[in-house]
């Protein structure tokens, strides 16, 4: 390796998060920003996790010497399978490294994996990435997040300017002029696509009980190869999501169940237009409060959440794997 191991710009201290894109077309181009973000961390104790490709992984080892013990490094593989459950193990290893004191912030490398995607997956990664900007905005955390143009399409490439406010290219770090704050900007709405269902679909009205939407779900994803834990999981889903429409929509609804290639998908639809955020269950509930945890605990239990708010109704669309 050659050049000056140069860090992006220091966060304040005891701040809250800071959430930067990382553009580079060599190992060089990545060892020059993760190096010494990772070996600052190390001396100012703060956790340090590194979750990228295992060719990186080998690289770092390589380039931290001994120091390498002193960092997590996971395969991103075995982390990045479901956008609900790894923002949730992101929010554990939060919570774990700073609840007891020993450590003040956590820095993490966090290469998101594009290979493999389909398009809605690919859609709602990137909408994954932009929500950790909400939903981490108060921790006591600085993430950077690798893109390397050598094998991404120049479309993921864009898009992590659009969902990182700052970006570390190399050794330098500046504001993305291309970020779509996920708050406010309106480009992250987006109707629900057409379900391209195959065979016959399931269909039902719904009203304050329940137990003929479980019951229907639990039959029909059976009937349309989901695994026993995926029709288990599904069912709790549907049940969480039909249980808010209930109490906090129009009180009915209905919801539809399809096959659609390799997932189920669910739409649970309440009436009354109850404004909903496109990034809803991304938020972790407060632990003190005994209300809120429903949408948190579906994005964990669903491969690919959707939410969309139209005129006069609500929905929030389940996607669980065949495999």
């Amino acid at each position: 390796m050659t050049g000056r191991l140069t860090a992006p710009p220091r966060p304040r201290r005891g701040g809250g998060l800071t959430h930067q894109g990382l553009i580079y077309s060599s190992s060089q181009e990545f060892l020059a920003t993760a190096v010494p973000f990772c070996l600052e961390g190390l001396e100012q104790r703060d956790a340090v996790l590194a979750v990228t490709t295992p060719a990186n992984i080998d690289l770092l080892r390589q380039a931290l010497g001994d120091a390498s013990g002193q960092v997590e490094l996971i395969d991103a593989d075995e982390w990045y399978r479901a956008p609900g459950r790894t923002l949730g193990a992101y929010h554990r290893y939060v919570g774990q490294r700073t609840g007891t004191g020993r450590h003040q912030r956590v820095r993490v490398i966090g290469e998101p994996v594009w290979h493999g995607r389909d398009t809605l997956e690919t859609t709602e990664w990137t909408r994954y990435e932009s929500a950790i900007n909400v939903a981490f905005a108060h921790c006591p955390a600085w993430i950077i997040c690798p893109y390397d143009t050598r094998v991404l399409p120049e479309s993921i490439v864009a898009d992590a300017r659009r969902t990182h406010p700052h970006l570390a290219v190399a050794a330098s770090a500046r504001p993305s002029d291309s970020y779509a704050d996920p708050a406010t900007d309106n480009s992250w709405h987006r109707p629900l696509a057409p379900v391209a269902g195959e065979g016959e679909e399931a269909f039902m009205h719904f009203g304050a009980d329940l137990s003929a939407v479980r019951s229907t779900v639990a039959e029909t994803a059976a009937e349309m190869g989901l695994s026993a834990d995926g029709t288990q999981r599904l069912v709790f889903a549907v049940n969480e999501v039909a249980t808010n429409a209930v109490q906090h929509g129009g009180g009915t609804g209905h919801i539809t169940v399809h096959r659609a290639g390799r997932r189920i998908v669910c739409d649970v639809t309440s009436t009354g237009r109850n404004k909903t955020d496109w990034y809803l269950g991304y938020l972790p509930p407060d632990p003190q409060q005994q209300r809120g945890h429903g949408m948190w605990v579906v994005r964990q239990l669903c491969d690919l959440l959707e939410v969309h708010t139209g005129q006069d109704s609500t929905t929030v669309r389940l996607h669980v794997s065949l495999a």
